[in-house]
């Protein structure tokens, strides 16, 4: 298991990437998404708590407005994938607010 703190500036984010068995992240600032490859997509706020599945591919980051700090705890190895490029993060923003 590996732990850490993240810090996003505003619009920041992840590559896509999974879990060997799985993520939780605790939302400690801000405001943020988590988005799944399957098209799910959480707004996460200071407070929230989000777990990723095994193998669950996804991302997250900062909102475009706002900061994003997060704790995570991780558990076995993590698979870098594809850069999420700024269309995919519009779609997804204008998504989640829609």
């Amino acid at each position: 298991m590996s732990m850490s703190t993240v810090y996003f500036s505003p619009g920041a984010r992840t590559y896509w990437h999974r879990h060997e068995l799985g993520q939780l992240l605790t939302i400690t600032s801000g405001e943020g998404l988590v988005v799944s490859r399957d098209g799910a997509i959480a707004r996460v706020r200071a407070g929230d708590m989000v777990w990723t599945s095994p193998g669950e591919e996804h991302w997250h980051g900062a909102c475009s407005d706002t900061f994003l700090v997060h704790n995570s705890a991780t558990i076995g190895a993590t698979e870098w994938l594809e850069e999420v490029d700024g269309e995919d993060y519009e779609r997804a923003s204008l998504r989640q607010q829609g």
